[in-house]
């Protein structure tokens, strides 16, 4: 079982994280019009999947606006921000902040998601949540950048990730 920390605390990840090299696991998450979003609608196109805790926290927050920033310039290239909020919050914080081209999805209704990407926060305060991630795929959908943060309250590597593209 891997472990990452939460303010410094271990805490279990269920599931084996992804390795680059593989094929991305097939998913359908709930998007922000509350339709299926397909790990298959994006084929053809490089994928970053943002995976993180809760929209409502600071560094999730930052994820978001950092990648909608960094990405744009990026050619074929897409960011999905995932996390178990509902779509309604995601939308609501877009909003707020004026960010027009962030995609997000939601595993409120694809339980094995975060099991299936080795992503799966099955202890702690955070038990039910997924922890801090970022996977890079091409437009294969192979896995060519996989960072799983080892401190959920830190930000991830938007350069490497960024770079693998």
């Amino acid at each position: 079982m891997t472990q990452v920390t939460f303010q410094g605390n271990a805490v279990n990840v269920a599931g084996t994280f992804v390795a680059v090299g593989s094929q991305a696991p097939a998913f359908t998450l709930c998007g922000a019009d509350l339709s299926d979003v397909q790990l298959t609608d994006f084929a053809g196109k490089k994928v970053v999947l943002n995976i993180f805790p809760s929209i409502d926290t600071p560094v999730c927050a930052t994820s978001v606006r950092a990648f909608n920033e960094k990405a744009a310039s990026q050619e074929n290239t897409v960011v999905l921000c995932i996390s178990a909020d509902l779509p309604f919050a995601t939308g609501r914080f877009c909003e707020t902040e004026g960010l027009k081209n962030v995609q997000t999805a939601s595993f409120f209704r694809a339980p094995t998601f975060t099991q299936d990407y080795g992503v799966n926060l099955d202890e702690g305060a955070l038990r039910g949540l997924a922890a801090r991630a970022v996977i890079c795929l091409n437009e294969e959908g192979l896995i060519v950048h996989s960072e799983l943060v080892s401190e959920i309250t830190e930000e991830p590597n938007y350069e490497a990730a960024l770079a693998a593209l």
